[in-house]
């Protein structure tokens, strides 16, 4: 079994160092970001070469929601912002359906191709209208309409031979702080939560494979952030809501992580809580200390919980895509993409 660190690199092909830090027993998965694309052809070259290195290969994934997160642009289909979806729902419920499923269906089939092989979608945060850092990337303010619509566009996903992460549990749509840059809390009860924001992570079940939590203090629950604390991730996430997927930290180098210490003691703070993988991004110093210092030892049950956000089957090539019926249906669904969000990409 690879190890829980998430990694990320510097540019769009691997440096020596590089190479011998993904080597590391402790590196498990390596997220890729805009720096790292240049055209599909560089993209599928640079995926070769990481997935190369270990045997079994590492997983690579990525940020590719659509809207302000798509990593991979020039040569990739657009993505509209997922509040689309909830708008199209209000006049065309059919519609957004099809066009919901199309749409991972999409994300799967173009990221797969380039050896990418796993999406960190689809955000399930309810659209409050308090987040900018949510905005619109979350699909309504109507957990139903958020369920209903994810499930399409996980069946998309899983169509195409890719698993999905649902994010940020149990909501980040409510506060308005923004953990990458501060420690974002949210004052309601867990009644009100349950009932709301994390509803869809129980309607969805079994057909989530992973899970993000949030870096928002819930202080009528628990002192920690989710990310780090037992209560939400074992005793709500897996106990109350029987979720049996993998649980991945987000990045422990946002401003809402430094509660839980220095970074090493960040990422062994998310693995006592239940994460099954903690990041750790844009901080190569930070990043070599994790793999060094950090002791873990996964059980059998986490190890059959990361084996649920592997790829399946074969992908299609770049070249076959545009011949392959469903790909061509998939992208008449997706209908033109209109500017919802006028914000500036997030790193």
């Amino acid at each position: 079994m690879t190890g829980p660190v998430v990694l990320d690199i510097a540019g769009t092909a691997l440096a020596p160092d590089e190479r011998e830090r993904l080597r590391h027993p402790n590196a498990g998965l390596v997220i890729l970001f805009a720096r790292n694309y240049e055209d599909p052809r560089q993209l599928a070259e640079l995926t070769r070469a990481i997935h190369a290195l270990r045997d079994p290969p590492l997983t690579i994934a990525v940020d590719h929601e659509g809207g302000r997160v798509q990593r991979f642009r020039d040569g990739f289909t657009t993505i509209a912002a997922m509040r689309e979806l909830g708008v199209q729902w209000r006049h065309d419920v059919l519609g957004a359906c099809a066009r919901a499923r199309s749409t991972g269906y999409v994300i799967g089939a173009e990221l797969r191709a380039c050896g990418v092989d796993l999406s960190f979608a689809p955000v399930l945060d309810l659209d409050w209208a308090r987040s900018d850092v949510i905005g619109a990337r979350a699909i309504d303010r109507d957990p139903r309409v958020v369920a209903m619509l994810a499930g399409h566009l996980m069946h998309g996903l899983a169509l195409a031979g890719m698993a999905n992460c649902g994010k940020h549990f149990p909501g980040h749509g409510w506060a308005s702080a923004d953990s990458h840059r501060e420690l974002p809390v949210d004052e309601r009860s867990l009644d009100d939560i349950l009932a709301n924001d994390a509803a869809p992570y129980g309607w969805l079940g079994i057909g989530l494979a992973a899970v993000m939590p949030a870096h928002v203090v819930y202080p009528q629950v628990d002192a920690l952030p989710a990310g780090f604390s037992r209560r939400w991730i074992e005793e709500i996430l897996r106990g109350r809501l029987g979720f049996s997927g993998a649980v991945f930290s987000d990045d422990l180098s946002m401003s809402g992580a430094h509660v839980a210490g220095d970074v090493v003691a960040r990422a062994e703070a998310a693995l006592a809580a239940g994460c099954d993988f903690a990041l750790v991004c844009n901080d190569r110093g930070a990043a070599d200390r994790v793999l060094e210092q950090l002791r873990w030892t996964p059980g059998a049950a986490s190890g059959a919980r990361r084996e649920r956000i592997l790829p399946r089957g074969e992908a299609l090539s770049r070249d076959a895509l545009p011949a392959d019926p469903r790909y061509r249906q998939a992208l008449a669904d997706l209908g033109p993409v209109h500017a919802m969000d006028d914000r500036a990409p997030i790193a």
